[in-house]
């Protein structure tokens, strides 16, 4: 079973299956097949995204419940529509509301669910031996009052300061958090208690398949999503959907012995958006960055110096875990210091999230291990070479060292980096390359059809509850490549200008930079200069962006220790310029340059939605972005939905309040509904231009079977003129015919202008089959 398109639902005590039961006859209006579920198992008590399970065999029941959520999928099949749900093998909530924890609490390594977590019993620490590092205590061991904390008694714990436990902790957590500990899925009764409800309701009939959360921190990601198929059914293991999430850099493809359908998408998002950015901007940006602000000009140097920091702060104590695994492997003169030093260096090195023990590992252990002995001490070369030779060996020392690397890149690349280095933030998002700034369309193309070839039931996504800004954020900015030295003057200025402005030299040039670069970005469509109401709201959601922001790139302040006058001054800074009077002239600047480029901007926004619907794949909307999407990152990309907007907007397809992308949408999937085998296994091909804007297209036609479609989307829209659309044209196989999905038009001849194809709307998307319903001409906003 493959999805024709999913909506992604985020669930909590707020957005319930009773509300989107509510909403199915809208879904079913926007033309998707399946609602895609955030976990529905229960979590912790008010939580707002259901990644803190506190029990997988029930189903949420602030959420519901089971009934709920029966009722729910009764009304998605009425509507010929199935639910695809999130499940989160890889982690708990390590709190008291979840019955497992407590009893390795009470019990310790005799409780039946001490195997079921990832938890070292014979820690080298003697105070540790035998115990759970609970890293609860507000204050150190000798100030804190233990009463306070409510443990089972009798208990196999200590608890401990919680500022240590990057330090102390024997238990692997997710990433750094104190409150969510790893599972270990290898072990059969864990994995059994952690899938017996989910494949319930897939034997039943209330689910089609699965989202895999952070399949990386899992043992075995191969061997599980086998056993997984096989758990679901086993009479039928490849019939269930299963997508994981997966982050895949540097050129790295989804391993095809896994077994599953592909990943959720985030491959996508960055491909797609290097396609609207234009490569030989990147050297301008970057320099510019670097004089700007003082920081690097590569990020390559701020990756590398995030990564020793987050190793040193957040992950010592793993890496020692790691260490003594290697060094039972070896009694000869392997010693602990040279080990951990050159563990250190692969793992600021390793160019992938993490190896799985397979060949496919040697390039990417080869290319970490030669940077490894360039920047770490000569002497320990021979380590390096042992410890690139053992990681291709079956051992837990190995799968320790790939449990830690995956984590170590989230939270140094996504998690620090990325709010470090700004010289095009559109390029910093979750599974980005970050050595690919941009690409063309040949590039483009190229993976298209690898996608077509390794994953094509793979999901495609331009938002989702993870992203770092918008899709049409990221539209918008990727405007600024197409002329980046005029971008890069302008920001100079406005720094300057922005800086007289300050208080006490705070916030720093960078900061300030992104500050800048963050409103131009996100200033609303409908958001008018004169608003002082509307003003303040889009304050107030920057100004959760800005915190976030300075604490996570952990230079001035960090969300351990928040700088809390530096965090004043910034804040101040950003009132200043979106509120208050005094900074009238320059938030003008701003205004006139957001209008400036936002045609282009949507122009953007139209083509990669449209690409997103039409390339090889499952496209997957997320909650809300059918209209305009210019959020930040967590929590204001998860804000509520107003559904009753959108339904209101079905049928029309203005370009200000967004229902030109819904109305874009609704056609899109129009064809996928009568043309479910063209989209499932028709061909990919790439169409060249002809003419003077023969690099500002991506054209191509997908065929199966006598049908047929063509899509031709612009990319670097900021060039393109009416003189080179007139003189810019496709030619297509000989007899096609072909009807338009936005607008009235018929395209017969072999050769067709540009002109022709965008003349009522901004991209185009024509069949063989003759779609109804579609819209007028559209008038964008003009320069």
């Amino acid at each position: 079973m493959t999805p024709r398109a999913t909506l992604r639902l985020q669930f909590h005590k707020g957005f319930t299956f009773a509300d989107a039961e509510a909403l199915v006859p809208y879904f079913a209006a926007l033309g998707i097949s399946h609602v895609y579920a955030s976990p529905i198992t229960t979590a912790r008590a008010g939580s707002m995204h259901g990644y803190d399970v506190i029990d997988p065999t029930v189903v949420n029941p602030e959420l519901g419940g089971e009934r709920a959520l029966r009722r729910l999928v009764d009304a998605l099949r009425r509507d010929k529509m199935g639910l695809i749900v999130d499940i989160v093998p890889n982690h708990m909530a390590a709190t008291l509301e979840n019955a497992w924890w407590v009893d390795v609490l009470r019990e310790g390594r005799g409780s039946r669910y001490a195997r079921w977590f990832d938890i070292d019993w014979d820690s080298e620490d003697p105070e540790l031996h035998g115990k759970v590092f609970l890293p609860w205590l507000a204050k150190p061991r000798r100030e804190a009052d233990m009463d306070d904390l409510r443990l089972p008694t009798p208990g196999a714990w200590y608890a401990g300061w919680w500022r240590t436990a990057g330090d102390r902790i024997n238990w692997r957590r997710f990433f750094d958090v104190n409150d969510l500990v790893c599972l270990r899925m290898e072990e059969d009764e864990a994995f059994e208690a952690a899938h017996a409800m989910i494949a319930r309701l897939y034997v039943e009939g209330l689910i089609d398949g699965v989202r895999i959360d952070h399949i990386d921190g899992l043992a075995d990601p191969a061997g599980y999503c086998h056993k997984l198929r096989q758990r679901l059914d086993p009479n039928n293991p490849s019939g269930p959907y299963l997508v994981v999430e997966k982050i895949l850099l540097r050129g790295e493809t989804l391993s095809g012995d896994w077994g599953c359908d592909g990943t959720t998408g985030y491959d996508f998002m960055d491909e797609v958006s290097a396609l609207q950015h234009d490569p030989a901007a990147e050297p301008v940006l970057s320099e510019a960055w670097a004089r700007l602000t003082g920081r690097p000009a590569d990020f390559a140097a701020e990756e590398a110096a995030a990564r020793r920091e987050i190793i040193a702060r957040s992950f010592s104590a793993p890496l020692e875990a790691c260490v003594a695994a290697f060094d039972r492997l070896e009694q000869s003169d392997l010693n602990r210091p040279a080990l951990r030093r050159a563990l250190t260096e692969m793992l600021v090195h390793f160019p992938v999230y993490r190896g799985y023990g397979k060949p496919a590992d040697v390039p990417w252990l080869e290319q970490a291990s030669k940077a490894a002995k360039r920047t770490g001490l000569a002497s320990d070369g021979w380590v390096i070479d042992w410890l690139e030779r053992r990681m291709l060996e079956p051992h837990r020392a190995t799968t320790r060292f790939q449990q830690l690397s995956a984590p170590i890149a989230a939270k140094s690349v996504e998690d620090t980096a990325f709010y470090r280095y700004g010289a095009l933030l559109s390029r910093n998002d979750v599974g980005f390359d970050t050595e690919r700034f941009g690409w063309s369309a040949a590039d483009f193309h190229a993976r298209m059809q690898h996608r077509q070839a390794a994953q094509p039931r793979g999901m495609l996504a331009t938002a989702t509850h993870d992203h770092k800004r918008g899709e049409d954020v990221r539209a918008r900015l990727a405007v600024l490549s197409e002329d980046p030295q005029a971008w890069t003057e302008r920001l100079a200025r406005w720094v300057g200008k922005a800086e007289k402005l300050c208080t006490a030299g705070m916030p720093g040039k960078a900061d300030i930079a992104m500050l800048l670069q963050t409103i131009v970005g996100t200033w609303p469509l409908d958001l008018a200069l004169e608003d002082a109401i509307g003003r303040g709201a889009f304050a107030r959601r920057l100004e959760g962006w800005q915190q976030k922001a300075l604490r996570e790139a952990k230079l001035v302040s960090d969300w351990s220790d928040p700088n809390e006058a530096y965090e004043a001054a910034a804040r101040q800074l950003l009132h200043r310029l979106i509120v208050e009077d005094r900074a009238a002239a320059l938030r003008a600047e701003l205004y006139a340059f957001v209008q400036e480029i936002a045609p282009a901007g949507i122009i953007n926004s139209l083509a990669q939605t449209l690409l997103r619907l039409t390339v090889p794949g499952v496209p997957d909307l997320f909650q809300g972005t059918e209209l305009w999407d210019f959020s930040l990152v967590d929590p204001d990309n998860r804000r509520p939905v107003d559904f009753r907007l959108r339904q209101e907007l079905l049928g029309t397809a203005t370009w200000r309040n967004g229902a030109i992308k819904q109305a874009l949408i609704v056609q899109a999937l129009g064809l996928r509904k009568v043309m479910p085998d063209l989209f499932a296994q028709g061909s990919y091909e790439p169409i060249a231009a002809q003419g003077p804007l023969r690099d500002n297209v991506v054209a191509f036609l997908r065929r199966h079977e006598g049908q047929a479609l063509l899509v031709a989307a612009p990319r670097l829209p900021s060039r393109l003129t009416p003189d080179g659309l007139a003189a810019t044209s496709l030619t297509l196989p000989p007899g096609l015919e072909l009807f338009g999905a936005l607008q009235e038009d018929v395209v017969a001849a072999p050769r067709v202008a540009l002109q022709q194809l965008w003349k009522g709307w901004p991209v185009a998307l024509l069949s063989t089959y003759r779609l109804s319903a579609p819209f007028p001409k559209q008038d964008l906003p003009r320069k």
